[in-house]
């Protein structure tokens, strides 16, 4: 009887801690390092920056923050896109844009570099522009989350006279290094 009882206890116990696992692996942070050497096709400029993003508690929104400089030429825009390292691929939300381009609220870029934050939320995931054709329609923020944590997103800065992209990072989940 005392040996149900105490494996009773220990299964009870593996469960709330494979439940607290399985909750940790839900978050996103990524800390990243942006350079022209990962755009595709690779670039060779002095442009360089970095990107911070973490989901809070609640699992609807992701905080964010994007700092570069010594881009070749003004800023134009930023996005988080949906592919692998080798393809470029469609835009999935936007970061900033001087364009005019961006959804409604879309800050400015800070042309000559600087630092922007922001969050991400359900109704900034967009659809159009190839989202849907790859299987993110806009608002499913649990499936663009999903693609942050499998690596199938970057975050990439354009600019005038790179208006393909001059610097980029895959985004992971790098929820183990911190």
């Amino acid at each position: 009887m005392y040996t149900r009882v105490k494996f009773a206890a220990v299964v009870a116990i593996a469960a709330v801690i494979g439940i607290g696992t399985i909750a940790a692996a839900d978050n996103v942070r990524a800390r990243e390092t942006l350079t022209s050497y990962e755009e595709v096709p690779a670039l060779s400029t002095p442009g360089i920056g970095t990107f911070k993003i973490d989901l809070n508690r609640a699992g609807d929104a992701l905080s964010y923050t994007l700092t570069f400089s010594g881009l070749e030429a003004d800023a134009t825009q930023a996005h988080i896109h949906f592919e692998n390292r080798t393809n470029a691929g469609p835009v999935i939300v936007f970061l900033c844009s001087n364009l005019g381009n961006g959804p409604a609220g879309t800050q400015a870029c800070p042309a000559a570099g600087g630092t922007i934050t922001g969050t991400i939320r359900a109704a900034d995931v967009l659809g159009q522009a190839g989202g849907a054709a790859v299987g993110i329609a806009s608002g499913e923020f649990d499936e663009f989350v999903r693609a942050l944590q499998a690596g199938a997103t970057y975050v990439n800065v354009h600019s005038t006279t790179r208006p393909a992209g001059e610097i980029r990072a895959q985004i992971n989940d790098d929820r183990h290094d911190d």
